[in-house]
């Protein structure tokens, strides 16, 4: 056997040794937990009937802290030590301040900050997370080194109303340059107040006055394809209201529209919801609506 081969060996055998007393540490600190663990006695029915809640109060527990915790399930002695701290220290109130300030922590990370940034899409603007959460502590630790509370709140309240404008304006182009287009689509009038409309089916019957309640189906979508309402997905599919309590867009439509007709209407957003949002409608939006006129209320 030359020098080489023996070295291997040696080698061989001494990383087999490493992972064999790795895996021992590694059983024992399981035994220990195992150990560590309470041991329940139940001597009567009030200390049964308690296991059995607490067991039957689990029912779901996995998938949520899963799904809407995004608790990794590899990690489960670690949430049942979390569990077992919090449970053991209550009444501590440094550890309570500390609990709080975690799930603050989460909200500001999955809420404010998504919040922020969502509005900011479309704009020269974003919000960076390390500076937010030092923004946010020094205020609820009163340091005004860099900002006072009340200047925070003005450059913050008057950047994010610039950023609205400048998306506002935005959308308010891309939404006429999508209209100009449209309009020399074969099938697409365009009326003098800007409306635009394509006849799907022409029905046979009356045309709604403005004051008058109709019957209707419909779904809306905004000019990138983004549905964002549709009385076909509600039970009953049918919706109901006159014809002068709607946007503009709807009002005009509608008292042109025979019953039993089926349109497709492309609103300009001055005939629309202008400078208010509106749901998922962002302010100054195009839209284009799918209208079926079942009946005018007699």
């Amino acid at each position: 056997m030359n020098t080489t081969t023996k070295t291997i060996i040696t080698a061989l055998a001494f990383v087999a040794g490493a992972v064999f007393a790795t895996q021992a540490v590694a059983k024992k600190k399981q035994e220990d937990k195992k150990q560590e663990q309470p041991t329940v006695q139940l001597s009567n029915g009030i200390d049964s009937l308690s296991y059995a809640a607490g067991q039957a109060m689990t029912d779901g527990l996995i998938p949520f802290i899963q799904q809407q915790q995004h608790v990794d399930t590899a990690y489960m002695e670690d949430f049942l030590q979390g569990m077992r701290e919090a449970i053991e220290q209550s009444n501590d109130p440094r550890y309570v301040a500390r609990q709080v300030g975690a799930q603050i922590a989460q909200m500001a990370k999955d809420r404010m900050l998504v919040g922020i940034n969502k509005e900011l899409e479309g704009t020269p603007d974003s919000v960076k997370a390390n500076i937010f959460y030092e923004g946010f502590m020094a205020a609820v630790r009163k340091d005004t080194t860099l900002m006072t509370p009340k200047a925070a709140e003005e450059y913050f309240k008057a950047r994010m109303e610039a950023d609205s404008k400048v998306k506002a304006e935005q959308l308010a182009a891309a939404g006429k340059a999508w209209l100009a287009e449209n309009a020399k689509k074969p099938g697409v009038v365009t009326l003098p107040s800007g409306l635009q409309y394509k006849v799907i089916t022409e029905g046979k019957g009356a045309k709604p006055t403005a004051q008058q309640e109709v019957t209707v189906k419909y779904e809306g979508h905004l000019i990138d394809g983004t549905e964002f309402d549709s009385s076909y997905k509600r039970n009953p599919q049918t919706t109901k209201f006159r014809c002068d309590q709607v946007i503009k867009g709807w009002t005009e439509a509608l008292t042109l529209m025979p019953v039993g007709s089926k349109w497709e209407l492309y609103i300009p957003q001055e005939l629309g919801y202008g400078s208010r949002a509106a749901g998922n409608i962002p302010a100054y939006s195009t839209l284009i609506f799918t209208v079926e006129l079942v009946d005018i209320t007699k």
